[in-house]
């Protein structure tokens, strides 16, 4: 029970994170391509490409004996990406405008190039978690509609908090390095968990 609580909050600090790193990342690409709906347009479709891709790519590979190692291991990744953001996030989008590709293709190519590969690996979180918890914790269907509920509600709350709160109380790769150092302390304890399927 204990095990799967910790799971949960992990879920939940996930969604949180990914929908602030999406509210982030229209000050990111702000300076030089603006607030336009294009900008907005092309932040909400790579997200939700990346996330598509990460909840197919976590099918695949839940289906090849999960642990919470692999887990941890995982939510690590995108933890990397955040943590060296500020060092890649300016040189990118100042050589994309430079390229001047139009309005339109302009925000949307920085938004791939920035955004897709942490918006997969948190995707692959929740397809992950469902089929790690339901093989290693015996836990029935239910538990999937509990785990997306819950990266939904995250969402929300990472929404509304870092929109209405967070970005006027601190900078933006401030934010964001945080968000990294957050996906590394949730996943030092799967770590320790000892939690595997074997998929034969």
């Amino acid at each position: 029970m204990k095990q799967g609580m910790v799971i949960y909050a992990i879920v939940f600090i996930c969604g949180a994170v990914v929908m602030s790193f999406e509210i982030l990342g229209s000050r990111v690409l702000a300076p030089n391509f603006g607030s336009s709906v294009f900008v907005w347009g092309s932040l909400i479709s790579v997200f939700l490409a990346g996330l598509s891709a990460g909840y197919y790519v976590g099918g695949r590979l839940a289906d090849i004996n999960p642990s919470s190692k692999k887990l941890g291991l995982m939510i690590m990744v995108p933890g990397v990406f955040f943590l060296a953001f500020p060092l890649y996030s300016a040189p990118i989008s100042d050589w994309i405008f430079m390229k001047d590709m139009g309005v339109r293709l302009s925000p949307l190519i920085a938004s791939i190039a920035l955004f897709l590969l942490p918006a997969l690996f948190l995707g692959i979180v929740s397809p992950y978690t469902a089929k790690l918890m339901i093989c290693s914790l015996h836990t029935s269907g239910k538990t999937i509609g509990t785990l997306y509920a819950l990266s939904t509600f995250g969402s929300i709350i990472g929404t509304l908090l870092t929109s209405f709160y967070l970005i006027s109380v601190a900078g933006v790769n401030a934010l964001i390095m945080a968000q990294g150092v957050l996906l590394f302390i949730i996943a030092v304890p799967l770590f320790f968990m000892g939690l595997y399927c074997r998929v034969d």
